[in-house]
């Protein structure tokens, strides 16, 4: 049945969907795995806000597990009052507290596994670098897919970016750049003769409006926010593990150590080096500006090596011929 209906990006199935979207999607999760983590740190404004919302949900869903217990529970003659319990707000500035004095890094991750490797690459010509690029001095993306439709989107980006600034004498907004790039992606599944774009994109940046943020978006045009987010190949699997280990208030050196463990977790090799990897962060410099810093491949390494991911190095001692 999909055959009468897959051949042009503009023809609905009879139930309603569009298989060339589907299969650029699918070109998606073959892709190397991506990952990115939002890292507000402990004691911001932007924790606070992610905590409340997380408790509040957490508050509703045990009010009405409450409710639905309470009516199918017999009546007590008696009960005792509840012993009183510490305030969250008192849990999270006992919290605060034990960290005062110590500089806390705040900022947003997206690490990414490079498949292409070899030796023979030319790192300074361009070829040490494939999923993570620059947008502007407070966006950075990191894309799946098919890396030649990712570079036109980037080139794309960028010119919506530079063009803004240049207008308004500001840095673009992430969300409107998002939406930028979105509206594009979606019009190409909507004429005739077009393709979708086979590339998804990690959209991590910084601005005054809503600080630190990170976006996903896929071939459809559709982008969603995400606290954290996997995409890729065994996304479901980097999804599982950013559900149990995630922490609304982690540091950047906390995301730093969830992304790679992470990685490490869902490419095949359980050992990792900077031949595999690629990680890049925005981040607030002393004047509160957002900086963008790749991490260098020492630094990477050092990072491997810290959390026991590191590639052990092989001997180069040789036996001796007689």
């Amino acid at each position: 049945m999909a055959r009468r209906y897959d051949s042009r990006t503009t023809i609905f199935s009879p139930e309603g969907r569009l298989y060339q979207v589907e299969y650029a999607m699918e070109s998606v999760s073959h892709a190397g795995c991506i990952v990115g983590i939002l890292a507000p740190g402990k004691g911001s404004k932007q924790a606070e806000d992610m905590l409340k919302a997380t408790e509040k949900k957490t508050a509703d869903s045990t009010v009405s597990s409450a409710a639905a217990a309470a009516a199918t529970a017999p009546v007590a003659s008696t009960s005792s009052p509840a012993a009183p319990t510490k305030s969250t707000d008192e849990d999270i500035a006992m919290k605060d507290e034990s960290t005062e004095g110590r500089p806390v890094r705040r900022g947003v991750i997206l690490a990414a596994e490079k498949r292409v490797t070899s030796k023979l690459l030319d790192k300074e010509a361009g070829g040490g670098r494939e999923k993570i690029f620059g947008i502007n001095s407070n966006i950075i993306a990191a894309v799946a897919g098919i890396t030649a439709d990712a570079n036109s989107l980037v080139n794309f980006s960028r010119n919506a970016a530079q063009g803004h600034l240049a207008s308004f004498d500001e840095d673009m907004p992430v969300e409107h750049l998002v939406k930028r790039v979105c509206d594009l992606k979606q019009g190409y599944t909507q004429y005739g003769g077009l393709r979708p774009f086979g590339v998804s994109f990690l959209f991590a940046g910084h601005d005054p409006h809503y600080e630190f943020q990170l976006y996903a978006s896929d071939p459809s045009g559709n982008y969603t926010g995400w606290r954290a987010h996997c995409i890729g190949a065994n996304a479901s699997t980097a999804q599982s593990l950013l559900r149990q280990d995630y922490k609304g208030d982690m540091n950047l050196d906390e995301g730093l150590e969830l992304a790679v463990k992470v990685l490490s977790k869902t490419m095949d090799s359980t050992t990792l080096d900077s031949e595999k990897v690629e990680i890049a962060t925005v981040q607030l410099d002393e004047n509160g500006m957002p900086t963008v810093h790749v991490l260098l491949a020492t630094e990477i390494d050092a990072l491997l090596r810290q959390h026991g991911l590191a590639k052990v190095a092989e001997s180069t001692d040789e036996p001796t011929v007689a």
